[in-house]
């Protein structure tokens, strides 16, 4: 057999023509006739000569039935020429075979490891947003924890203002059992009042804060379980894209699968893949800043719901003060002038005796003035005279008598004046007791509940 090399030329002439006989003659006719007849043969079909078909009756035409030796040597010639051009045909067919198996071998190396290289290369962009959104993730876990802290400290906050609430509703309480005239709207009720409806605009945006809250919790953890669906998906394609570089020509689990080798309508492409994680974490991210945006107002709303409360609480406390003071400066002023009327009261009793022992003392004068008038009035005749004595007599009964009319008038201004001393006496103990309720009220009832007050920390969610 020639070598592949021998074989390459045939790929570049027509095989030669088989050579007649080197003998001058065959039987009777010469190598030109031998030529001649060659070049006629040529011209045949497979039918044989030409107009007769082969194995045609021996009358037909001018042939007998027997071939001729020039039919012969064509027939020999054909069929080596057909010999060698099946052989180089089979050569170079061989030859391409040999060389088609190569360069298909070679094609399918470099397309599996061009293939295998492209599997690594969509394995480290999987792992590359594996680890973008197992970043995410954390991140977004981190940030939900501490937005459900924040959210506790809402609600802790929240609980925290039900204690100011009932200790200013019981302080308003407490004080409408004050008494008559102390029962006044002074600026400790205004104090309360406002009191209560701070904490009750705290509470209602304490509520509304709790529900801004939860709605954002929902978001981060709807963001979160995005992510962490496309984390799982791009682990569970890195698992079967790490399974597939693996495979080689030599693994047991290869098989043929009958339409693997097609596209899906269904099936993303690079730009669209990568544009849906990263969209996720643009999403996350999104929300992620408004759940930070959302911590640091809750900080500020739960600084100053609880500045100003406690704020409020002082104030309350400082009205209390100044109204207890108020209290007692006018108990004390009160009983001050309860003192002095009791002390005018006794110098009025001591007045009142001594007028009434100064009207007693002018009945024995008065007896004596008419007993010498009635006396007089027995002289005879004559000597019933209005001498001077007589005048001066009934003179001395109407100052006697003038002198207990004016006792008996002072005497009767004092009675009145000691029962307006009594009267405002007792309305003097009286408003003493008033102002000891009201100072008990809102001393030893208001602001000793007013003690458990809770801590500005407490207010602030942390306990």
């Amino acid at each position: 057999m020639a070598d592949a090399g021998a074989t390459l030329l045939s790929r570049t002439r027509n095989p030669p023509y088989p050579v007649p006989p080197t003998a001058t003659s065959i039987g009777t006719r010469t190598d030109e006739e031998l030529a001649r007849n060659l070049a006629r043969v040529a011209t045949l079909g497979e039918s044989g000569a030409i107009g007769v078909p082969t194995g045609a009756p021996a009358s037909t035409g001018f042939r007998s039935a027997k071939h001729t030796p020039d039919e012969w040597h064509q027939s020999n010639y054909q069929r080596y020429y057909q010999s060698f051009t099946d052989r180089d045909n089979a050569e170079r067919l061989r030859h391409e075979s040999k060389q088609l198996a190569n360069e298909t071998e070679a094609l399918t190396q470099r397309t599996q490891s061009d293939v295998t290289k492209k599997l690594a290369e969509r394995m480290n962009d999987i792992n590359y947003w594996k680890v973008e959104l197992d970043r995410e993730i954390k991140e977004m876990i981190e940030e939900t924890d501490l937005l459900c802290a924040q959210k506790k400290r809402l609600e802790n906050a929240l609980d925290a203002t039900e204690i100011p609430l009932n200790i200013a509703q019981d302080n308003l309480n407490c004080r409408s059992r004050r008494q008559e005239v102390d029962l006044v709207g002074d600026r400790v009720e205004l104090a309360l009042n406002k009191e209560v409806e701070i904490i009750r605009r705290v509470q209602d945006l304490l509520k509304r804060t709790i529900e801004n809250a939860d709605r954002q919790i929902k978001l981060n953890r709807g963001a979160k379980h995005k992510l962490t669906m496309d984390w799982s998906d791009k682990e569970r394609a890195f698992e079967i894209d790490e399974r597939c570089t693996g495979l080689n020509n030599n693994s047991t689990e290869i098989q043929y699968k009958d339409g693997s080798a097609k596209f899906n309508n269904i099936q993303s492409n690079p730009e669209s893949w990568a544009e849906f994680s990263n969209d996720n974490i643009v999403r996350a991210e999104h929300e992620r800043l408004a759940s930070q945006q959302l911590r640091n107002l809750i900080d500020q709303i739960i600084t100053d719901t609880s500045n100003d409360m406690r704020e409020q609480c002082n104030t309350v406390n400082s009205e209390f003060a100044r109204r207890i003071e108020e209290m007692n400066d006018a108990k004390s002023k009160m009983e001050n002038h309860l003192e002095q009327t009791v002390q005018e009261i006794a110098g009025m009793e001591d007045n009142i005796r001594h007028l009434q022992k100064a009207i007693k003392a002018k009945e024995a004068p008065m007896k004596v003035s008419q007993t010498r008038l009635d006396n007089r009035t027995y002289r005879p005749s004559v000597e019933l005279c209005r001498d001077p004595p007589h005048f001066r007599m009934v003179q001395e009964v109407g100052e006697i008598q003038g002198s207990i009319d004016s006792l008996n008038q002072k005497l009767a201004e004092s009675n009145a004046s000691l029962k307006d001393l009594t009267d405002t006496r007792m309305t003097l103990e009286k408003e003493i007791a008033l102002k000891k309720n009201s100072v008990f009220i809102d001393r030893d009832k208001c602001l000793k509940f007013r003690s458990r007050y809770p801590s500005t920390s407490r207010l602030a969610g942390y306990q």
